[in-house]
């Protein structure tokens, strides 16, 4: 949620964010119309109010001949007041909800445009050449059934299309991711959180995920819970209405669960094998810092995320993501992307998000400071997830069918150094 006081100062910033995400500036205007109202609506209302308590008081002091012309004034009182205390509800209900359509503000430097605008800010390492080592790359899938390590087809019998069974050493293969990321995060000292996977209302609205977003979540009406598509919500939900000490720094937390999402919208996108799923598993990096610290956490978060790909050896870009497809509670967002042979692209395997003090103004999350309590900032950013599989058996694989074990990843597979494909 966007602070109202900085909105009514400076409105311009917000018109200049809304036209960098290609969205209408005019709800910029109509949110500031609808506090107007609402402010003087409330100005009526307590001064209606003080009004009436004041001739409330006055009944005991009327003479016996003033006091049923008085008892009618306070009474009729009585009944504009409750007329305008509605008028001013409804007023403040108006106002939320013009607010909850308002997205992030974007951050000085953010490239305008939408999902092709982005900035590619590096690239690192170099894509293998196929051609001169004299074989053509098979694909993630076709690798995955070879090793016995992806069964789509009886995920789809099970469950339907985009699901999936790890097998073997598929299985294996996203442990030890997950447990590398865990790793790291340990390392670079965030508490590990096993996060609950369904959520109430108002921690999904809270973060920023229903609204524009709403299709892409997965929705048990009966118990009015939502799936979450990533531990980002549950983290961010966990301090929600507390006031935080961060005098000693930042408090950051790992997240590991499964994830899960529809994938509305994205028929015929990377249906085959693993790319775009419905549930997958996921160690997320979750930071409450103050708000002026937020992009040097930031940075940090997409460092630890660049040292993860290095463990896994992998050709990267990292991409500063346009305002129109930064989502609704990010102020920035920085992708890293593989390298992907067999379809000669790069495919996103972490995303790190600033999202400045938007979702903790929905979730009342605040800070203690000798000025007073004030909102903290939120930042999220991706370690390790089911995806990296896809990348990880494509960019390492050899002439024969099997597959090289990044060194970093030996560690957690036993000292393996090679995956061999099984026999039929």
């Amino acid at each position: 949620m966007i602070d109202l006081k900085s909105l009514r100062e400076d409105p311009d910033v917000a018109r200049a964010s809304q036209r960098a995400r290609g969205a209408d500036p005019e709800l910029v205007d109509q949110v500031l119309a609808a506090d107007e109202q609402r402010r003087a609506l409330l100005s009526a209302f307590e001064n209606q109010r003080a009004e009436q308590k004041q001739v409330s008081k006055s009944v005991g002091k009327a003479s016996p001949e003033e006091r049923p012309a008085v008892l009618a004034h306070a009474k009729a009182l009585a009944e504009q007041v409750k007329a305008a205390e509605a008028d001013a509800n409804e007023a403040q209900a108006e106002l939320d909800r013009l607010l909850t359509q308002l997205p992030n503000l974007v951050l000085d430097g953010v490239p305008a445009g939408g999902e092709d605008d982005y900035v590619v800010l590096r690239t690192v390492g170099t894509p293998r050449d196929f051609t001169a080592e004299g074989f053509t790359p098979a694909d993630h899938l076709d690798l995955g059934q070879r090793l016995g390590a992806i069964d789509t087809d009886r995920g789809a019998k099970v469950s339907g299309a985009r699901f999936y069974y790890l097998t073997g050493i598929g299985a294996r293969l996203e442990l030890a991711l997950l447990n590398a990321a865990m790793d790291k995060a340990l390392a670079a000292g965030f508490t590990p959180v096993i996060t609950p996977t369904l959520v109430k209302p108002e921690i999904m609205a809270g973060t920023g995920f229903l609204g524009e977003h709403a299709e892409e979540v997965y929705h048990l009406p009966t118990d009015d819970l939502y799936l979450v598509g990533t531990s980002e919500v549950a983290l961010a939900g966990y301090h929600a209405k507390e006031i935080l000490d961060l005098s000693d720094g930042p408090k950051r937390y790992a997240g590991w669960s499964a994830c899960y999402r529809r994938e509305a919208g994205s028929y015929g996108k990377d249906t085959r094998g693993i790319i775009r799923v419905h549930q997958f598993h996921k160690v997320e990096m979750f930071s409450y810092v103050r708000p002026e610290d937020a992009t040097a956490e930031h940075e940090r978060l997409l460092g630890w995320e660049e040292a993860m790909l290095a463990l896994v050896d992998l050709p990267y870009r990292v991409i500063d993501t346009a305002a129109g497809d930064l989502g609704t509670s990010a102020a920035r967002k920085f992708d890293c992307e593989a390298w992907l042979p067999t379809q000669e692209r790069y495919l996103e395997l972490t995303s790190t998000s600033n999202c400045t003090t938007f979702q903790a103004r929905r979730l009342g999350i605040r800070e203690r400071t000798e000025a007073g309590n004030r909102p903290v900032a939120t930042l999220n950013g991706t370690l390790a997830t089911t995806r990296w599989i896809v990348a990880i058996l494509e960019n390492h694989q050899l002439a024969d069918g099997s597959v090289h074990v990044p060194e970093g990843l030996r560690g957690y597979l036993g000292g393996l150094e090679t995956l061999e494909p099984v026999r039929p």
